[in-house]
């Protein structure tokens, strides 16, 4: 599956407009993880435990997007967006929001 952030395709002719595909996802960050963050943010530096959670977050996003446009006979999406957001409920999660357009192009 072809993904791009733009709203065309270099030498591609797109076909057909399928529709608007989504992928959400929402992943907790452990209190152990949440506790070394703490840290980071005092001292400063990268935070791995969350960044590997910010990626696979997105990876899960991103196939829950890809299953829908191949559902519906797509073969690329167009305009990408990816959203990230934290949420602090009683911990810490975050939450990535994929969309774009399902196209089947040439």
């Amino acid at each position: 599956m072809l993904l791009t952030t733009t709203s065309s395709l270099q030498d591609k002719k797109i076909l057909e407009y399928k529709g608007i595909v989504n992928g959400n996802a929402i992943v907790g960050v452990n209190a152990l993880k949440d506790m070394f963050a703490s840290f980071r943010d005092i001292f400063g530096g990268r935070s791995g435990a969350y960044e590997e959670e910010l990626n696979r977050a997105k990876q899960l996003a991103m196939d829950e997007m890809i299953e829908q446009a191949t559902a519906m006979g797509a073969n690329a999406i167009i305009g990408v967006d990816i959203d990230f957001e934290s949420i602090q409920v009683s911990g810490s999660m975050l939450m990535v929001n994929a969309s774009g357009t399902a196209v089947i192009i040439e």
